[in-house]
């Protein structure tokens, strides 16, 4: 397996986009398999070196990445080094990662273009890097599969009017990473990015008008996203195929670290269902 990790790709706001590569030498052109990670997520995370070696081997080029901004740097992959970034980050800039790290895969010689379709673009997203996929799939032809796995479908949810007055007025707002024990930024900017782009970053309407092959993936049990989130998703959109996984959580059952085979059931289910529909 030819696997390729922590390459840098250009960023268009200020900060690189931290990607790796996963495929097998063959004969035949493998459809592109994007992966995006979600709220205080990274590439590295968990189980997900061992998800891209098992889409590689089942003939997809498998790429995976940290969003510019999501506090993970190079000098320590495995660390949220860089709370300043975190707090600068923003749908619109993960929009822009996404786009650069499609034309990227696209075009890198790192992945020879006799081993990869590049008419056959899928996305994955887990959480908030779901609700990202569901909007880049919304507005760029060239994805032609999507799977969500415990994705948000509004992400301005839980932004009532007391507590963006509180936002506005201290200019910050921190958020408990409950495994690492830090206290996270997330600076105004955040939510007057979102004011400004309000009709780009509605996951409804772009999930309404989806034509694509779409599969969302969610667990009973979890805690971050309800199961009425994909439920409320499958009512926007009738083609839409949703895999309800009993007493799933919102990982599937898998902690970081996550290493070695096997995976727990529950992201078992996940990934073979994933798999039979993008093949």
């Amino acid at each position: 397996m030819e696997i390729i990790k922590n390459i840098a790709i250009e960023g268009r706001h200020s900060k690189p986009i931290i990607a790796d590569t996963f495929y097998k030498e063959s004969k035949e052109a493998k459809p592109i398999i994007i992966f995006s990670h979600g709220f205080k997520g990274y590439k590295d995370w968990g189980a997900y070196n061992l998800l891209a070696q098992f889409f590689a081997n089942k003939k997809f080029v498998f790429v995976k990445y940290n969003f510019s901004h999501n506090g993970v740097s190079l000098k320590n992959p495995d660390e949220f080094d860089d709370l300043e970034a975190f707090g600068n980050n923003n749908f619109e800039i993960e929009m822009d990662d996404l786009d650069q790290v499609i034309n990227w895969t696209i075009e890198t010689p790192l992945v020879p273009e006799h081993q990869k379709n590049t008419d056959e673009i899928y996305l994955i997203g887990h959480s908030r890097g779901g609700g990202i996929s569901i909007l880049k799939a919304g507005e760029d032809k060239r994805i032609k599969k999507l799977v969500t796995w415990a994705s948000v479908n509004n992400f301005g949810a839980k932004w009532d009017d007391s507590f963006v007055e509180k936002w506005k007025k201290d200019g910050v707002i921190h958020i408990l990473n409950t495994r690492t024990h830090q206290k996270m930024p997330l600076y105004y900017q955040l939510y007057e990015n979102y004011l400004k782009n309000k009709e780009r970053f509605n996951i409804q309407n772009a999930v309404e008008k989806l034509s694509i092959p779409f599969l969302v993936i969610q667990g009973t049990e979890d805690q971050s996203v309800s199961m009425d989130i994909g439920m409320e998703m499958k009512r926007w959109n009738q083609n839409i195929k949703l895999d309800i996984i009993p007493n799933g959580d919102h990982t599937f059952g898998v902690r970081h670290p996550h290493n070695a085979m096997p995976i727990p059931f529950d992201a078992q289910i996940a990934w073979e269902h994933t798999l039979e529909f993008l093949k």
